[in-house]
């Protein structure tokens, strides 16, 4: 059994103060609902898991409902960190979940394709990120303002979601997380912590996540040209 993991219970800070950019109309429908919709149709993809902020239950309960959805799901309240978020939806996954696919919230272009072939890297490996090799030249600064020195572009990786594990492996890697009090800005530097190793998956299409206001115009020209259109209930 395989389960997608959402999790959409960041601040989203950079969006500006008092914004929620999960419900941020693209095309006259919210971000989450793209995201949502990606899993919900995904052959390989058997229940849904909503970690989202305290308090916004219904809110996410009035998209279910709205966008009808298919598959099982499920709400979850984040935690205090991304990695506590995390551990919170783990725990609400149903007994039989072998594989589990973290997902942004606010990544509504990820493909089918790279669902699936997350799914079978993680299979094969135990753990897979979806990622694209850096192009730019990358610089490190220690101070901002001064250049230290080249990084190597040709061993450089940026990585999104989704993040696929074994239900095993990621339960692992968070105990120890947790239990050393670190703090990860994903899920897979938690696999790190316990050499696990894990499996770069060419993301090779567009996949946005919704950070700042400046990225929405973006997103929208990508999801225009999905089809079919989002259902919804008028």
């Amino acid at each position: 059994m395989n389960a997608a993991l959402i999790v959409a219970a960041g601040s989203g800070t950079r969006m500006g103060p008092n914004v929620d950019k999960m419900f941020l109309e693209i095309n006259r429908h919210p971000v989450i609902s793209y995201t949502w919709r990606k899993f919900d149709q995904s052959a390989e993809i058997d229940e849904v898991i909503l970690v989202v902020r305290e308090g916004m239950q219904t809110a996410f309960e009035e998209i279910g409902k709205k966008y009808r959805f298919r598959k099982s799901y499920r709400l979850v309240a984040g935690g205090k960190e991304r990695q506590n978020s995390v551990w919170n939806g783990l725990q609400a996954l149903s007994p039989g979940t072998e594989i589990v696919a973290v997902q942004d919230g606010a990544r509504p272009c990820t493909s089918h394709s790279l669902i699936s072939a997350t799914i079978a890297a993680a299979q094969q490996t135990g753990a897979a990120v979806a990622a694209q090799a850096v192009t730019d030249t990358v610089k490190e600064s220690r101070d901002g303002g001064l250049v230290e020195r080249t990084l190597d572009r040709s061993r450089l990786w940026t990585v999104q979601t989704p993040q696929t594990f074994k239900l095993s492996v990621i339960r692992r890697a968070l105990e120890e997380v947790l239990k050393k009090g670190l703090l990860v800005t994903d899920d897979t530097a938690a696999c790190e912590l316990i050499d696990q190793p894990i499996q770069l998956v060419i993301s090779n299409h567009p996949n946005p996540k919704v950070t700042r206001p400046e990225d929405l115009p973006y997103v929208e020209f990508l999801l225009q040209a999905e089809k079919p259109a989002l259902a919804e209930v008028r």
